[in-house]
């Protein structure tokens, strides 16, 4: 099991590799400053795909 700080550094190696530095710190900021509930929001991404189509993304 990761620890909290291997935890984070992947997950922002993983944004700056997809998004780029300038962009994952925008993503960042913009989580920070907006009330978001990450549970609501995975229960609403994807209504059309069953759990079989999204375990193969």
């Amino acid at each position: 099991m990761s620890t909290d700080t291997e935890i984070r550094v992947q997950g922002l190696r993983a944004l700056v590799d997809v998004l780029g530095i300038v962009e994952a710190e925008k993503f960042i900021s913009l989580i920070l400053r907006e009330p978001f509930d990450y549970t609501e929001w995975q229960q609403n991404l994807w209504p059309d795909k069953s759990v079989a189509e999204i375990a193969t993304l």
